[in-house]
Protein backbone atom coordinates (compact mmCIF):
# COMPACT_ATOMS: atom_id res chain seq x y z
CA UNK A 1 0.00 0.00 0.00
CA UNK A 2 1.40 3.07 -0.88
CA UNK A 3 2.42 5.91 1.61
CA UNK A 4 0.47 9.01 1.66
CA UNK A 5 3.35 11.82 0.76
CA UNK A 6 2.79 14.72 3.76
CA UNK A 7 2.59 18.20 2.80
CA UNK A 8 5.20 20.26 3.26
CA UNK A 9 5.49 22.50 6.68
CA UNK A 10 5.38 26.16 5.59
CA UNK A 11 6.97 29.08 6.63
CA UNK A 12 3.53 30.90 7.03
CA UNK A 13 2.47 27.77 9.20
CA UNK A 14 5.53 27.91 11.96
CA UNK A 15 4.61 32.13 11.92
CA UNK A 16 1.32 31.68 12.60
CA UNK A 17 2.16 28.78 15.65
CA UNK A 18 4.33 31.47 16.99
CA UNK A 19 2.27 34.53 16.83
CA UNK A 20 4.23 36.69 14.61
CA UNK A 21 4.55 37.77 11.23
CA UNK A 22 6.04 35.38 8.26
CA UNK A 23 9.03 38.13 7.64
CA UNK A 24 9.29 37.94 11.11
CA UNK A 25 9.67 34.20 11.25
CA UNK A 26 11.90 34.53 7.99
CA UNK A 27 14.62 37.04 9.83
CA UNK A 28 14.10 34.51 12.86
CA UNK A 29 15.69 31.98 10.62
CA UNK A 30 18.33 33.91 8.48
CA UNK A 31 19.83 35.61 11.30
CA UNK A 32 20.07 38.74 9.54
CA UNK A 33 17.19 40.61 11.29
CA UNK A 34 16.70 43.04 14.19
CA UNK A 35 14.60 40.00 15.91
CA UNK A 36 14.67 39.89 19.37
CA UNK A 37 15.90 36.62 20.97
CA UNK A 38 12.50 35.79 22.82
CA UNK A 39 11.28 35.55 19.55
CA UNK A 40 13.83 33.88 17.46
CA UNK A 41 13.67 31.09 20.88
CA UNK A 42 9.63 30.98 19.94
CA UNK A 43 10.13 30.54 16.31
CA UNK A 44 12.48 27.79 16.30
CA UNK A 45 10.10 26.35 19.40
CA UNK A 46 7.43 26.45 16.77
CA UNK A 47 9.59 25.05 13.86
CA UNK A 48 10.78 22.21 16.05
CA UNK A 49 6.87 21.05 17.19
CA UNK A 50 5.74 21.02 13.46
CA UNK A 51 9.18 19.49 12.29
CA UNK A 52 9.77 22.57 9.67
CA UNK A 53 13.64 21.69 7.82
CA UNK A 54 13.50 25.64 7.24
CA UNK A 55 13.10 27.25 3.93
CA UNK A 56 12.55 26.01 0.70
CA UNK A 57 16.20 25.87 -0.81
CA UNK A 58 14.82 25.85 -3.88
CA UNK A 59 12.39 29.17 -3.71
CA UNK A 60 14.91 31.18 -1.99
CA UNK A 61 17.02 30.31 -5.44
CA UNK A 62 14.37 31.76 -7.35
CA UNK A 63 13.77 34.47 -5.22
CA UNK A 64 17.03 35.43 -5.44
CA UNK A 65 17.73 34.69 -9.48
CA UNK A 66 20.27 31.49 -8.59
CA UNK A 67 19.99 28.42 -8.03
CA UNK A 68 23.17 27.66 -6.47
CA UNK A 69 24.48 24.98 -9.63
CA UNK A 70 26.50 24.88 -12.31
CA UNK A 71 26.01 21.41 -14.85
CA UNK A 72 28.74 19.93 -16.48
CA UNK A 73 28.23 18.21 -19.72
CA UNK A 74 29.81 15.41 -19.80
CA UNK A 75 30.66 13.68 -23.16
CA UNK A 76 29.84 9.68 -23.26
CA UNK A 77 29.11 7.83 -20.22
CA UNK A 78 29.58 9.47 -16.61
CA UNK A 79 31.46 5.80 -16.12
CA UNK A 80 34.39 6.56 -18.95
CA UNK A 81 34.82 9.80 -17.66
CA UNK A 82 35.60 8.72 -14.23
CA UNK A 83 38.10 6.12 -15.44
CA UNK A 84 39.94 8.74 -17.30
CA UNK A 85 42.09 10.05 -15.04
CA UNK A 86 42.95 13.39 -17.41
CA UNK A 87 38.89 13.81 -16.96
CA UNK A 88 38.86 13.32 -13.41
CA UNK A 89 41.63 15.81 -13.10
CA UNK A 90 39.70 18.59 -14.85
CA UNK A 91 36.72 17.81 -12.89
CA UNK A 92 38.57 17.95 -9.72
CA UNK A 93 40.15 21.76 -10.80
CA UNK A 94 36.69 23.03 -11.72
CA UNK A 95 35.16 21.45 -8.14
CA UNK A 96 37.38 23.47 -6.12
CA UNK A 97 36.50 26.89 -8.10
CA UNK A 98 33.15 26.08 -7.59
CA UNK A 99 33.58 25.09 -4.02
CA UNK A 100 34.64 28.43 -3.48
CA UNK A 101 32.19 30.54 -5.24
CA UNK A 102 29.96 28.38 -3.44
CA UNK A 103 28.40 26.64 -5.95
CA UNK A 104 26.97 22.68 -6.59
CA UNK A 105 28.13 20.72 -9.50
CA UNK A 106 25.30 18.69 -11.67
CA UNK A 107 26.87 16.05 -13.87
CA UNK A 108 25.17 15.50 -16.64
CA UNK A 109 26.22 12.42 -19.60
CA UNK A 110 25.79 12.91 -23.18
CA UNK A 111 25.92 10.37 -25.34
CA UNK A 112 28.08 10.87 -28.31
CA UNK A 113 25.51 8.56 -30.40
CA UNK A 114 22.49 10.17 -29.06
CA UNK A 115 23.28 13.77 -27.92
CA UNK A 116 19.54 15.06 -27.39
CA UNK A 117 19.09 13.25 -24.79
CA UNK A 118 21.06 15.01 -22.23
CA UNK A 119 18.17 18.05 -23.50
CA UNK A 120 16.27 16.03 -20.91
CA UNK A 121 18.35 15.87 -17.81
CA UNK A 122 19.27 19.88 -18.49
CA UNK A 123 15.67 21.15 -19.05
CA UNK A 124 14.59 19.32 -15.47
CA UNK A 125 17.19 21.24 -13.99
CA UNK A 126 17.44 24.97 -12.49
CA UNK A 127 21.12 26.03 -13.56
CA UNK A 128 23.15 29.16 -13.11
CA UNK A 129 25.93 27.77 -15.99
CA UNK A 130 26.86 25.14 -18.14
CA UNK A 131 30.17 23.73 -18.61
CA UNK A 132 31.08 21.65 -21.34
CA UNK A 133 33.75 19.76 -19.55
CA UNK A 134 35.71 17.77 -22.18
CA UNK A 135 36.06 18.60 -26.07
CA UNK A 136 33.57 17.09 -28.04
CA UNK A 137 32.22 17.88 -31.13
CA UNK A 138 31.38 21.19 -33.27
CA UNK A 139 28.09 21.05 -32.78
CA UNK A 140 25.76 20.27 -29.93
CA UNK A 141 22.12 20.17 -29.77
CA UNK A 142 22.50 21.34 -26.31
CA UNK A 143 23.31 24.96 -27.33
CA UNK A 144 20.23 26.18 -28.75
CA UNK A 145 18.21 24.67 -25.55
CA UNK A 146 20.39 26.93 -23.23
CA UNK A 147 20.71 29.80 -24.88
CA UNK A 148 17.00 29.60 -24.96
CA UNK A 149 16.41 29.61 -21.37
CA UNK A 150 19.47 32.49 -21.39
CA UNK A 151 22.00 30.16 -19.46
CA UNK A 152 25.38 31.26 -19.93
CA UNK A 153 27.88 28.57 -21.24
CA UNK A 154 31.59 27.69 -20.87
CA UNK A 155 33.56 24.90 -23.57
CA UNK A 156 36.67 23.52 -23.16
CA UNK A 157 37.02 23.77 -26.84
CA UNK A 158 33.50 22.80 -27.81
CA UNK A 159 31.23 23.33 -29.31
CA UNK A 160 32.40 25.99 -31.76
CA UNK A 161 29.65 28.73 -31.15
CA UNK A 162 29.73 32.11 -30.83
CA UNK A 163 27.52 32.05 -27.34
CA UNK A 164 29.84 29.46 -25.88
CA UNK A 165 33.15 31.05 -24.34
CA UNK A 166 35.95 28.36 -25.01
CA UNK A 167 38.87 27.75 -23.10
CA UNK A 168 40.39 26.06 -26.50
CA UNK A 169 43.60 24.04 -26.57
CA UNK A 170 45.93 24.11 -29.56
CA UNK A 171 45.59 20.72 -30.26
CA UNK A 172 47.28 20.55 -34.00
CA UNK A 173 49.99 22.48 -32.81
CA UNK A 174 50.97 20.00 -29.84
CA UNK A 175 50.34 17.38 -32.09
CA UNK A 176 52.61 18.44 -34.24
CA UNK A 177 55.36 19.48 -31.01
CA UNK A 178 55.21 15.77 -29.91
CA UNK A 179 55.56 14.21 -33.71
CA UNK A 180 58.43 16.33 -34.35
CA UNK A 181 60.06 14.82 -31.36
CA UNK A 182 60.06 11.67 -32.64
CA UNK A 183 61.23 12.79 -35.95
CA UNK A 184 64.03 14.39 -34.87
CA UNK A 185 64.83 11.11 -32.83
CA UNK A 186 65.34 9.53 -36.14
CA UNK A 187 61.75 7.59 -36.26
CA UNK A 188 60.68 7.20 -39.89
CA UNK A 189 58.78 3.97 -39.22
CA UNK A 190 56.29 5.66 -37.39
CA UNK A 191 52.33 5.64 -36.45
CA UNK A 192 49.97 7.35 -35.03
CA UNK A 193 47.19 5.79 -32.66
CA UNK A 194 43.99 7.89 -32.26
CA UNK A 195 41.12 8.36 -30.11
CA UNK A 196 37.66 7.97 -32.30
CA UNK A 197 36.57 10.14 -34.99
CA UNK A 198 32.90 10.25 -33.67
CA UNK A 199 30.33 7.46 -31.57
CA UNK A 200 30.56 5.12 -34.21
CA UNK A 201 34.40 4.95 -33.88
CA UNK A 202 35.21 0.98 -35.09
CA UNK A 203 38.87 -0.18 -33.89
CA UNK A 204 40.85 -0.28 -36.53
CA UNK A 205 43.36 1.60 -39.40
CA UNK A 206 41.65 4.91 -40.60
CA UNK A 207 42.46 7.50 -43.50
CA UNK A 208 43.38 11.25 -43.56
CA UNK A 209 40.13 11.53 -45.55
CA UNK A 210 38.28 10.20 -42.23
CA UNK A 211 40.05 12.26 -40.11
CA UNK A 212 39.08 15.45 -42.13
CA UNK A 213 35.05 14.46 -41.66
CA UNK A 214 35.94 13.67 -37.62
CA UNK A 215 33.41 14.70 -35.16
CA UNK A 216 35.39 14.85 -32.34
CA UNK A 217 37.93 17.80 -33.03
CA UNK A 218 40.78 17.23 -30.37
CA UNK A 219 40.93 14.21 -32.16
CA UNK A 220 40.97 15.29 -35.97
CA UNK A 221 43.69 17.89 -34.62
CA UNK A 222 45.85 16.30 -32.86
CA UNK A 223 45.57 13.39 -36.21
CA UNK A 224 46.28 16.82 -38.57
CA UNK A 225 49.51 17.74 -36.26
CA UNK A 226 50.65 14.40 -36.60
CA UNK A 227 50.14 14.49 -40.51
CA UNK A 228 51.91 17.92 -40.44
CA UNK A 229 55.17 16.40 -39.71
CA UNK A 230 54.90 13.15 -41.31
CA UNK A 231 52.64 13.66 -44.33
CA UNK A 232 50.03 11.39 -45.35
CA UNK A 233 51.16 8.24 -46.02
CA UNK A 234 52.03 6.77 -42.11
CA UNK A 235 49.94 4.31 -40.56
CA UNK A 236 46.70 5.78 -38.76
CA UNK A 237 44.84 3.48 -36.30
CA UNK A 238 41.74 4.75 -34.10
CA UNK A 239 40.33 2.99 -31.32
CA UNK A 240 36.27 2.30 -30.72
CA UNK A 241 37.10 3.86 -27.44
CA UNK A 242 39.91 5.97 -25.84
CA UNK A 243 40.83 3.17 -23.18
CA UNK A 244 43.86 0.59 -22.33
CA UNK A 245 42.26 -2.15 -23.67
CA UNK A 246 41.00 -0.76 -27.03
CA UNK A 247 44.52 0.92 -28.00
CA UNK A 248 46.38 -2.67 -26.93
CA UNK A 249 43.88 -4.46 -29.31
CA UNK A 250 44.44 -1.60 -31.99
CA UNK A 251 48.16 -1.57 -32.55
CA UNK A 252 48.72 -4.89 -32.05
CA UNK A 253 48.37 -5.87 -36.16
CA UNK A 254 51.22 -3.55 -36.14
CA UNK A 255 54.13 -4.40 -33.43
CA UNK A 256 53.50 -7.93 -34.76
CA UNK A 257 54.83 -7.25 -38.02
CA UNK A 258 58.73 -8.49 -38.87
CA UNK A 259 61.43 -6.14 -37.47
CA UNK A 260 62.36 -4.39 -40.74
CA UNK A 261 58.65 -3.52 -41.22
CA UNK A 262 56.80 -2.67 -37.55
CA UNK A 263 56.78 0.79 -36.74
CA UNK A 264 59.69 1.90 -34.87
CA UNK A 265 57.49 4.11 -32.68
CA UNK A 266 53.89 4.89 -31.93
CA UNK A 267 52.73 8.51 -31.52
CA UNK A 268 49.55 8.09 -29.46
CA UNK A 269 46.61 10.69 -29.01
CA UNK A 270 46.47 10.18 -25.16
CA UNK A 271 48.48 8.64 -22.29
CA UNK A 272 45.95 5.97 -21.63
CA UNK A 273 46.01 5.05 -24.87
CA UNK A 274 49.95 4.83 -25.02
CA UNK A 275 49.82 2.89 -21.89
CA UNK A 276 48.05 0.40 -24.04
CA UNK A 277 50.80 0.36 -26.45
CA UNK A 278 53.59 -0.15 -24.01
CA UNK A 279 51.57 -3.36 -22.99
CA UNK A 280 50.64 -4.51 -26.42
CA UNK A 281 54.53 -4.40 -27.11
CA UNK A 282 55.47 -5.76 -23.51
CA UNK A 283 53.03 -8.53 -24.41
CA UNK A 284 55.08 -9.16 -28.07
CA UNK A 285 58.41 -9.27 -26.42
CA UNK A 286 59.63 -5.22 -27.29
CA UNK A 287 61.10 -3.33 -25.01
CA UNK A 288 59.72 0.55 -24.94
CA UNK A 289 61.99 2.60 -25.68
CA UNK A 290 64.99 0.19 -26.86
CA UNK A 291 62.82 -1.46 -29.74
CA UNK A 292 59.71 1.02 -29.41
CA UNK A 293 59.48 4.53 -28.65
CA UNK A 294 55.93 5.69 -27.67
CA UNK A 295 54.55 8.95 -26.75
CA UNK A 296 51.22 9.86 -24.96
CA UNK A 297 48.73 13.26 -24.50
CA UNK A 298 47.62 14.71 -21.41
CA UNK A 299 49.97 14.58 -18.87
CA UNK A 300 48.35 12.76 -16.31
CA UNK A 301 50.14 11.05 -13.22
CA UNK A 302 50.38 7.39 -14.06
CA UNK A 303 51.59 5.71 -10.58
CA UNK A 304 50.90 2.54 -11.89
CA UNK A 305 53.46 3.03 -14.53
CA UNK A 306 56.81 2.30 -14.23
CA UNK A 307 58.52 4.83 -16.41
CA UNK A 308 58.49 8.22 -17.09
CA UNK A 309 55.56 8.23 -20.40
CA UNK A 310 57.40 11.08 -22.77
CA UNK A 311 53.76 13.27 -23.68
CA UNK A 312 51.71 16.75 -24.17
CA UNK A 313 50.86 18.34 -20.61
CA UNK A 314 47.51 20.09 -20.82
CA UNK A 315 47.55 20.53 -16.54
CA UNK A 316 44.14 19.03 -16.70
CA UNK A 317 43.37 20.12 -13.15
CA UNK A 318 44.83 23.63 -13.81
CA UNK A 319 42.56 23.65 -16.71
CA UNK A 320 39.81 22.41 -14.69
CA UNK A 321 40.70 25.39 -12.24
CA UNK A 322 40.51 27.61 -15.09
CA UNK A 323 37.17 26.93 -15.92
CA UNK A 324 35.66 27.68 -13.13
CA UNK A 325 37.30 31.18 -13.06
CA UNK A 326 35.38 31.45 -16.19
CA UNK A 327 32.04 30.30 -14.25
CA UNK A 328 32.85 32.22 -11.41
CA UNK A 329 33.10 34.87 -13.54
CA UNK A 330 29.82 34.77 -15.21
CA UNK A 331 28.13 34.22 -11.85
CA UNK A 332 29.58 37.95 -11.13
CA UNK A 333 28.05 39.18 -14.18
CA UNK A 334 31.42 39.76 -15.34
CA UNK A 335 32.10 38.50 -19.45
CA UNK A 336 34.85 35.99 -19.35
CA UNK A 337 36.95 36.10 -22.63
CA UNK A 338 37.89 32.59 -24.80
CA UNK A 339 41.22 31.80 -24.34
CA UNK A 340 44.22 28.82 -25.31
CA UNK A 341 45.28 27.02 -22.45
CA UNK A 342 48.99 26.08 -22.84
CA UNK A 343 50.61 22.79 -22.91
CA UNK A 344 54.04 21.41 -22.63
CA UNK A 345 56.12 18.73 -23.90
CA UNK A 346 57.31 16.54 -21.55
CA UNK A 347 60.35 14.09 -22.21
CA UNK A 348 60.31 10.76 -20.24
CA UNK A 349 61.92 7.35 -20.44
CA UNK A 350 59.70 6.03 -23.57
CA UNK A 351 61.43 7.87 -26.29
CA UNK A 352 64.89 7.01 -27.80
CA UNK A 353 66.11 7.06 -31.27
CA UNK A 354 65.19 3.98 -33.14
CA UNK A 355 66.77 0.75 -32.88
CA UNK A 356 68.37 0.97 -36.51
CA UNK A 357 69.47 4.69 -36.19
CA UNK A 358 73.34 3.54 -36.22
CA UNK A 359 72.43 1.10 -39.24
CA UNK A 360 70.80 3.75 -41.67
CA UNK A 361 72.59 5.52 -44.41
CA UNK A 362 73.88 9.44 -44.03
CA UNK A 363 70.97 11.89 -45.35
CA UNK A 364 68.28 8.64 -45.67
CA UNK A 365 65.85 10.77 -44.09
CA UNK A 366 62.74 9.81 -46.77
CA UNK A 367 60.11 8.32 -44.55
CA UNK A 368 58.62 4.99 -45.79
CA UNK A 369 55.34 3.62 -47.23
CA UNK A 370 53.97 1.50 -44.41
CA UNK A 371 51.55 -1.46 -44.12
CA UNK A 372 50.52 -1.65 -47.10
CA UNK A 373 48.56 -4.69 -46.40
CA UNK A 374 46.74 -3.18 -43.45
CA UNK A 375 44.23 -0.82 -45.09
CA UNK A 376 41.08 0.67 -43.95
CA UNK A 377 37.97 -0.98 -43.85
Amino acid sequence: MAVPRQPRITLRAVADAAGVSTSTASLAFSGKGPVAPETVERVLAAAAELGYAGPDPLASSLRQGRSGVVGVVVEGRLGHAFRDPFAVSVLDGLSQVLDEVPAGMLLIAQPAGDPDRAIAHLGSAALDAVVFSLCGPDTNPAVDHLAARGIPMIGDGAPADPRVVNLSLDNRGAGAEVARLVRDLGHRRVAHLLMPLGPDAVTGPTTLADVDHAVFVDTRDRALGFADVFGPDMPLVQTALPDVEQAALAVRPLLALPEGQRPTAVVAQSDLLALGVVRAAGDLGLRVPQDLSVTGFDGVDLPWFDGVLTTVDQQGEAKGRRLGAMVRALLDDRQPEAAVHPTTLRVGTTTAPPPDASRRPPGSSRAPRLLDGLSAP
